[in-house]
């Protein structure tokens, strides 16, 4: 019996050094050194290939079934965002002024009478705080809409996905991403004894790129970098669109920042607090006001030492899904310095990246990157921009975000995304006022008393 056990406990021992000599070869190493091996990119196209066979068996499967509904559900390129709704691309100015030559008119009452009406049916803002809509379904149960039923070999194939990734990837992720935190938190630990200085500030930033590669590797992330030669310079401020937590990890594995945003608490909080040890970062609370010119004054007096890491900055000030950009605060663009565009986009087939804080937690979000198949992301590093003279704050935000919005592929939005929290701020609706009134006025109409 003691032999057996003794056999047993060397095959145990074995096998956790084979494991550990894989990980360290496979895993570890290679983030270290920030060099791919291949593996994550020939999963990839695994994936591809299997979701292109699942969308042609579900269009097999509508096709025999001759259902609309699914018709709808899969349907092609033609709409792609179609929507529920199909608007009108014109203007205030093109339609009003078309129909009423510039006079007031009781019918224009309609105008905003068919706005206000294809807003409650669906809106151009509120949209953007949900799930990205897929073109066709990519065999996770969350975007499931009884799509699996199509065939027989489909549904065998959705169960066997269904077991890989909860019973096969996200046990490795979770241990992945759960040895990252805690190499982050015990390094930046140590690391903060170390009197202040190059050594100091050179194992900080080793550290922070390692355990953010490890993390990003942890939740299965795939990220092409582009243009390199554009990376956020030292003494620079960094803006990029936002979509997850995730977005930090991802710069971060590339390059060091200084973090500007929100203060958390669990998880995040601990990460935030840890990575305070040895890295200046600016955090604020979300409802002190006070805090942000604070906030304004940190930067200007840290963009002024160009010794320091850039300052990365989500002017948005919340996450959007990625298939628009939405208002830039102007405040990061009123401290002057360069900005450093950063463009992120990701690819929803293989897995919703969306923070919807207002509907999960930290965990439940976390949970849902590591049971998808892959986080397939493209970072774009733009050409450095600073304001031009007599460029306000606020043009020189729509600029940047336009460049960001376009490299990206994504929509331009103006609205605020504090629109997911608050109402509609009385400012826009004063603004579609004075836009109608303009029209209005600019024939004289009110005051030769033309009303039809």
């Amino acid at each position: 019996m003691e032999e057996n056990r003794e056999g047993h406990g060397l095959a145990e021992g074995k096998i956790l050094f084979i494991w550990t000599i894989l990980f360290v070869v496979l895993v570890l190493l290679p983030s270290m050194f920030r060099v791919s091996l291949g593996i994550s990119h020939f999963y990839v196209k695994i994936v591809i290939k299997m979701l292109e066979w699942a969308t042609l068996q579900i269009e097999e499967g509508v096709k025999k079934q001759k259902s609309l509904a699914l018709e709808n559900l899969i349907s092609t390129d033609s709409f792609p965002h179609a929507g529920i709704i199909q608007r009108e691309e014109t203007s205030m100015e093109q339609e009003i002024a078309g129909q009423c030559q510039g006079r007031f008119h009781l019918a224009d009452v309609l105008y905003f009478s068919k706005k206000g009406c294809e807003a409650v049916a669906e809106d151009e803002v509120t949209r953007r705080f949900s799930s990205e809509e897929l073109v066709s379904w990519n065999l996770l149960s969350r975007t499931n809409a009884n799509l699996h039923h199509a065939s027989w070999q489909l549904t065998v194939v959705w169960l066997i996905g269904i077991l890989i990734r909860y019973c096969l990837l996200m046990p490795f992720r979770v241990c992945l991403t759960v040895f990252s935190i805690l190499l982050l938190v015990s390094a930046t630990t140590v690391v903060g004894q170390f009197p202040n200085g190059r050594v100091k500030c050179w194992l900080s930033n080793q550290v922070q790129m390692v355990c953010a590669t490890l993390g990003v590797r942890g939740l299965g992330g795939l990220v092409h970098f582009h243009n390199r030669e554009n990376r956020p310079q030292e003494g620079g401020i960094c803006v990029a669109n936002h979509t997850s937590p995730l977005d930090v990890l991802i710069l971060a594995s590339d390059g060091c920042y200084s973090l500007v945003g929100q203060a958390h608490g669990g998880l995040l909080g601990l990460i935030q607090k840890s990575c305070m040890q040895t890295t200046q970062h600016v955090l604020f609370e979300r409802s002190e006001m006070k805090d942000r010119h604070l906030v304004r004054k940190k930067i200007r007096e840290h963009i002024a030492d160009k010794t320091n890491l850039p300052i990365l900055i989500f002017p948005e000030g919340t996450c959007i899904n990625n298939t628009s950009v939405m208002m830039f605060k102007k405040g990061s663009f009123e401290v002057g310095g360069t900005i450093h565009p950063v463009a992120i986009k990701y690819d929803p087939r293989f897995g919703d990246v969306f923070w919807n804080s207002t509907k999960y937690s930290v965990l439940t979000h976390i949970f849902n990157v590591m049971t998808s198949w892959a986080i397939v992301c493209n970072v774009w590093y733009l050409p450095p921009m600073v304001k031009e003279e007599e460029e306000d704050a606020v043009h020189f935000a729509n600029r940047v975000k336009a460049v960001i919005a376009a490299r990206g592929g994504m929509s331009v939005l103006p609205w605020d995304g504090g629109l997911k929290r608050k109402k509609v701020k009385e400012s826009f609706k004063e603004e579609q006022q004075k836009k109608y009134c303009q029209i209005v006025i600019e024939n004289g109409s009110v005051g030769n008393g033309n009303v039809c």
